[in-house]
């Protein structure tokens, strides 16, 4: 089963994580492995054998990468679809993503660190 968000990432849980979801701000650990729809693959942090931390919703990564993972609590599995819209929309990136690419992530929310609350 799979969800979409209102500007067209899919979303389909494999393995659900258990707490909050992050927040906008919160640093977010992952594992990932990004492919195109065929399945050729473009990059993973599993390969490397190390996690991509950043803050989540705050525009440091595709768009359609922060809005999924806002969606996802410690402890998920889950394969992103997203639209070349919230991706690189009608650039090309590298020698594998071509303009106009849907791109499919697996990805793995290992940890969240939310961000102490201003005053």
């Amino acid at each position: 089963m799979a969800d979409t968000t209102a500007s067209g990432v899919r979303i389909r849980v494999t393995q659900k994580g258990t707490g909050a979801k992050p927040q906008p701000g919160d640093n977010i650990v992952v594992h990932y492995r990004g492919t195109l729809l065929d399945g050729t693959p473009f990059d993973a942090s599993y390969d490397r054998n190390e996690p991509f931390t950043f803050p989540v919703g705050q525009g440091m990564v595709i768009r359609g990468w922060d809005e999924g993972l806002l969606q996802l609590p410690k402890g998920s599995k889950a394969t992103l679809y997203i639209p070349s819209t919230l991706a690189y929309g009608p650039q090309q990136r590298g020698e594998v993503i071509q303009p106009n690419s849907i791109l499919v992530f697996d990805v793995e929310v290992l940890d969240i660190t939310k961000q102490p609350q201003q005053q």
